[in-house]
């Protein structure tokens, strides 16, 4: 019965046993192409920049296909300035004509060239596909141009005319910008980021903005998106959280001009309250240097105060909820005021700043009535900003903790593990859980936070979103301990040591892979665990490929203050018909730069795992549902066909 009512519904898009022949046709065809190109990105951390031009060139995928079609036919310098064309159409066309090389000739040549790349960028889709993919105002002239048509004998002569009549019609400029895009859009077939879109940069919003309009992509939530999340469902230490990484990074402008989030409450308060107060231990860390200005120490006096006011909202959290196995982390209440000391895990420290204005250390963790003032204007401003809610739809609805898909399993930070490779049990929701199991009911109450319409669960899920950002036990943190406390008021840098979960040591060990594979019901030679979090150290030469390649850390540090660490900008993967390919990036110099000299980013190829066969369509998890759905048609051609359903011929 219920298989006969799946039927029904399905013959409302089928009426006919020609229109669902027609279809599986089509779909059997489909599953005899070569796979598309998947694009794996991690820990943009705010570089719109160096994200933006990476999505443009598609790590190196827009050359590849310039190679593959010119060959030896064209010098490099010409490939580049081609290559460079089609990732800043408009910017480009605009330097060729101030240079005056903007003429007939240079249009015909162009126009061809770029109907070349693609043409090969799209032939490994249907027809269908790319046309549905190709701007509307030039789709039958693009169609036409990358379009074999047999019947017309003079093909040269063909493809000229209509090649001189974009250009004598003044359409040139707009088609070559249309078709650069095209390309773009079909060189990467769908688009993975494994966590960490949010902070440090000055561009976490324009990064939104391009992956809300981004053809086809996933998210696997970082801890610092989940901050972010938090801060937007009117999770307090979340909001915290955010401003103080905002004002250490020297990256106000994300929230105040991306999103519209007033520090006017802020500033006014640290004005009052840290006056004769220099604020030594809050630096702004600016990528303009270290300059003292006017400026800087109103920006210092804010930091503090906005610290503050997150280790008492912290301190509250905490103690609300002892399951986090946090109280490490309540440190106000071990200040010996008198003494200028804080005791950590027994052992008393001399503390760098002992100038504490608005704590009661009577009762630390409670905030002033100032300082609720402060935190409730933020709060109003995050949970009431449109911009934002946007993102966070967006975030909420492609992203998710992990995703498993051809055979590769994506997350972000770690699976919690024990010293002896089993998966470590935690306790949060009053049963114990680990690995996959653990990452399941964490979504769920994340996504509580923002659907439920309980209002406890709403509050839980809230709490949770700051747990995953900091928590000893969480897999997206990884870590067992944040130090921010340390790292502001204590000298000693031993105090400021955060150790990573086993898992970073163990995911060399095979069988600790192979198990992990397993409880994620991955199966065969091929898979492959991609996460980010920590940054490798290129230079070191530490390598981003572990256990024999089954797994692959791809953060080699997009964001600029790690540059220095890891020694290079980034990692990103492409994962095409032919395998997978991991490249190494140099810092992006600028737009100007390209379009100029034509030169890409400098890129080296760090790992490759070559496929034995091209990978088709067919061996993907969207061919196991393409086949799933030509059964489903041919089960509904045998119902018309024994009577069980009537077609719907239409007159």
């Amino acid at each position: 019965m219920e298989k006969i009512r799946f039927l029904e519904c399905l013959s409302k898009q089928y009426p006919t046993i020609d229109s669902a022949a027609t279809e599986i046709i089509n779909l059997q065809s489909i599953l005899n192409l070569p796979k598309g190109t998947e694009h794996f990105l991690s820990d943009i951390h705010g570089e719109y920049k160096a994200f933006a031009h990476v999505l443009r060139n598609g790590s190196g995928a827009v050359m590849k296909k310039i190679d593959d079609v010119f060959g030896d036919t064209l010098f490099e310098d010409q490939k580049e300035d081609l290559a460079s064309l089609i990732y800043y159409p408009s910017e480009k066309l605009q330097y060729v004509k101030n240079q005056g090389r903007a003429d007939s000739s240079w249009y015909r040549t162009t126009l061809y060239r770029l109907v070349s790349v693609c043409q090969i960028v799209s032939s490994k889709y249907t027809r269908s596909k790319v046309r549905k993919a190709m701007p509307e105002n030039f789709r039958y002239v693009i169609e036409e141009l990358i379009t074999e048509k047999k019947e017309v004998l003079n093909k040269k002569a063909y493809y000229d005319e209509i090649i001189n009549t974009i250009i004598e019609i003044g359409c040139a400029d707009e088609f070559i910008v249309e078709m650069s895009n095209l390309i773009q859009r079909l060189v990467i077939d769908h688009l993975h980021i494994i966590g960490d879109i949010y902070d440090r940069g000055y561009g976490s919003h324009f990064v939104m903005d391009s992956l809300m309009n981004y053809h086809s992509l996933d998210i696997q939530w970082g801890n610092h998106d989940v901050l972010w999340m938090g801060a937007f469902a009117g999770q307090p230490a979340c909001i915290a959280n955010i401003v103080r990484t905002s004002l250490l990074y020297d990256n106000l402008s994300v929230l105040e001009n991306g999103y519209g989030i007033s520090m006017m409450p802020l500033v006014l308060f640290a004005m009052e309250t840290y006056a004769d107060d220099p604020c030594a231990q809050f630096t702004i860390r600016s990528r303009h240097g270290s300059e003292m200005n006017t400026q800087t120490v109103l920006a210092m006096k804010m930091h503090k105060a906005i610290t503050i006011i997150q280790f008492k909202l912290e301190g509250q959290l905490i103690a609300k909820h002892p399951e986090y196995n946090m109280d490490n982390r309540r440190l106000l209440d071990k200040i010996d005021a008198d003494k200028g000391t804080v005791t950590i895990d027994g052992k008393e420290y001399p503390m760098l700043d002992r100038y504490f204005p608005t704590i009661d250390f009577n009762n630390p963790y409670e905030l002033t009535s100032e300082e609720q003032s402060v935190i409730a204007k933020l709060c109003n401003s995050f949970v009431n900003c449109s911009k934002l809610k946007s993102h966070i739809n967006l975030l909420l609805q492609k992203g998710s903790l992990y995703k498993v898909c051809n055979n590769n399993l994506l997350f972000h930070g770690c699976i919690p593990m024990n010293e002896d490779g089993s998966f470590r049990n935690i306790n949060l929701f009053g049963e114990d859980l680990c690995g996959k199991e653990l990452y399941d009911e964490l979504e769920r109450w994340a996504r509580k936070a923002f659907f439920s319409v309980n209002e406890e669960e709403k509050r839980v899920g809230r709490d949770i979103l700051w747990f995953l950002w900091n928590g000893a036990d969480s897999p997206l943190y990884g870590r067992d301990k944040m130090t921010t406390f340390e790292r502001y008021f204590i000298a000693d840098e031993s105090t400021h040591k955060e150790i990573k979960d086993v898992y970073y040591r163990l995911f060399n060990d095979e069988e600790v892979v192979d198990k992990i594979f397993k409880m994620f019901g991955i199966k065969g030679d091929n898979a492959h665990i991609i996460n980010g979090h920590v940054p490798i150290h290129h230079t070191e030469g530490e390598s981003p490929v572990k256990c024999n390649g089954k797994v692959i850390i791809i953060d080699g540090g997009f964001s600029q203050p790690y540059h220095k660490v890891t020694g290079i900008a980034g990692y990103t993967l492409i994962y095409n018909s032919y395998g997978l390919m991991l490249t190494a990036h140099e810092p992006f110099k600028s737009v100007d730069y390209t379009i100029r000299s034509g030169r890409d980013m400098q890129t080296n190829q760090v790992a490759t795992e070559v496929s034995q066969k091209r990978i088709l369509v067919g061996d993907t998890d969207n061919g196991k549902k393409i086949r799933e759905n030509i059964k489903d048609l041919k089960d509904l051609i045998k119902a018309y066909r024994n009577g069980t359903l009537r077609q719907n011929q239409k007159n």
